[in-house]
């Protein structure tokens, strides 16, 4: 078969006439304006939202605002290093981040990104930053303890696996030391634990990861910081980020716990992206969305079925108040989507109440279905008995004449409220709280003296190792006071009060 010369000739300008010259705007784009973190991107056409762009040095964007003639850009990195007329391209993924066990004992930024100079994170896994809630089908009850290792917690507004509690309070007052508490008490039981750090000092975060590092717990915990020096794209998303992460050992039939160190300063830097981006502000200047955006991410905690692995992910977020309104917008936000809030309040941590939770506001919507029976059985009086002791307790300041029956509730309010103390970095396990508050509600202590409550803790911990083991052993085991414990315990106290009595000469 011959081809004509003129044929040849013919197909040449066919394809000549059919070459398009210039860049494909579908794919590339260019900057049009930059500044306060937020570039403007002409182009990109096939652009979705939530999808990374890439700019000059390797900087990467956040797609937000898909508007009619650009795109409305966060940009991840420095913003000094990219200047109008710049290319952007297209990367066609969605948000996501690297994922899995290589990603335990490192601190990464807002982004997933190493910071802590080990090295790569050699992760073989990655995960979209925001994924769909598992719907009610996917859920199971909440039904398994999630223990914090604080008394005043797991007997009064318990934690269970798969829950969101909420801990609110003003700023300096304990939140982050009771959720770092709570995250070493999960050693030793297969949690592994996700912190993240939004809007917080260096200092501070540098102070956590310390603290984890000493008491072992950084070996099963990731921690993500997206500091205050962070440009407030990096501050948005590192909630996310940390969700991803805990995620995946949710959707592989284990268990985990993230920790949201604050949403309120998360809530600031979405604010901002929202107000740069020309977004409509709303109440108190923050976006409209700003409930759906807590909410979606809180929404991801969750038990799942038997079906899918029965894996749990339990949320801790922190709030910041200011001086003590939970009325504020953020707050109230926050508290309508939790199952529960740690309330801690400034005058009794300043009174020396510490963990200074407030156990009138305090609640656990979950309650109950998320303590074992021993810790039921225990506790069950223990509200209700702080509550009446802080009501006589004000009555009582009028210091008007008082009935045995009240001196007696005053007496052993003033009590409970000592042994629910607790120093930092002293996590106790379930068999531990169980026993003196066991102490407390059964009358064991309403003879000791309120200041040396404190060293009888300790030495009657010391004293059943020693001599009762099968005390510890049996609460771990079966879980429950059965009448034989009951009886093995209460001689157990009666007998070593006796002893710590004549040691401080009470006798």
């Amino acid at each position: 078969m011959q081809i004509k010369a003129s044929e040849i000739s013919r197909i040449i300008k066919d394809q000549i006439a059919g070459y398009k010259s210039g860049i494909d705007l579908k794919e590339t784009g260019t900057v049009i304006s930059v500044g306060d973190g937020i570039a403007r991107v002409y182009g990109v056409e096939n652009c979705q939202a939530m999808e990374l762009l890439e700019f000059p040095g390797k900087i990467m964007g956040l797609a937000l605002n898909l508007e009619q003639d650009n795109v409305g850009v966060a940009v991840m990195g420095d913003v000094r290093n990219i200047k109008e007329g710049d290319i952007v391209r297209r990367t066609g993924r969605i948000a996501e981040v690297p994922v899995g066990p290589e990603l335990e004992g490192r601190v990464v930024d807002g982004i997933g990104q190493p910071i802590d100079g080990k090295g790569p994170l050699n992760a073989k896994l990655t995960r979209k930053m925001e994924v769909i809630a598992p719907g009610v089908i996917a859920r199971k009850s909440v039904h398994e303890p999630c223990y914090t290792g604080y008394k005043a917690v797991d007997a009064m507004t318990p934690v269970g696996r798969g829950q969101r509690e909420l801990v609110i309070g003003d700023r300096q007052i304990g939140k982050t030391a009771l959720c770092v508490d709570a995250i070493i008490a999960q050693k030793g039981t297969g949690v592994h634990c996700v912190y993240v750090a939004t809007g917080q000092k260096k200092s501070t975060v540098a102070l956590v990861v310390e603290a984890l590092r000493k008491h072992g717990a950084m070996e099963y915990t990731t921690v993500v910081a997206a500091c205050a020096s962070d440009p407030a794209p990096m501050q948005y998303v590192s909630a996310m980020t940390g969700c991803a992460m805990a995620e995946y050992f949710r959707d592989n039939g284990q268990h985990s716990l993230i920790v949201y160190d604050d949403l309120s300063k998360q809530a600031v830097a979405y604010r901002e992206l929202s107000l740069l981006l020309r977004r409509p502000p709303g109440r108190e200047a923050y976006p409209g969305d700003i409930f759906f955006n807590h909410s979606r991410l809180l929404e991801r905690a969750a038990k799942l079925s038997d079906a899918l692995g029965a894996g749990s992910m339990t949320a801790l977020p922190i709030i910041e108040t200011q001086a003590g309104d939970v009325s504020a917008f953020i707050p109230t936000n926050v508290i309508s989507i939790t199952d529960g809030q740690v309330f801690l309040e400034p005058s009794l941590f300043f009174a020396g109440v510490r963990p200074a939770i407030n156990v009138g506001i305090s609640v656990s919507r979950v309650g109950g279905a998320a303590q074992v029976k021993a810790m039921k059985q225990v506790a069950g009086t223990l509200r209700l008995d702080l509550a009446q002791y802080r009501e006589l307790a004000a009555f009582a300041g009028f210091g008007s004449d008082l009935d045995a029956a009240t001196q007696a509730k005053l007496t052993r309010g003033e009590r409970l409220v000592e042994i629910l103390k607790q120093p930092q970095y002293q996590p106790l396990p379930m068999e531990k709280q169980v026993t003196i508050i066991f102490a407390g509600t059964k009358g064991f202590l309403d003879e000791l003296p309120v200041n040396l409550l404190a060293n009888y803790e300790q030495e009657l911990y010391g004293y059943i190792e020693m001599n009762e083991p099968a005390i510890f052993a049996e609460l771990r085991e079966k879980q429950a006071i059965s009448p034989e414990l009951e009886q093995k315990i209460r001689a157990t106290l009666k007998t070593f009060g006796s002893t710590f009595k004549t040691a401080n000469g009470l006798n």
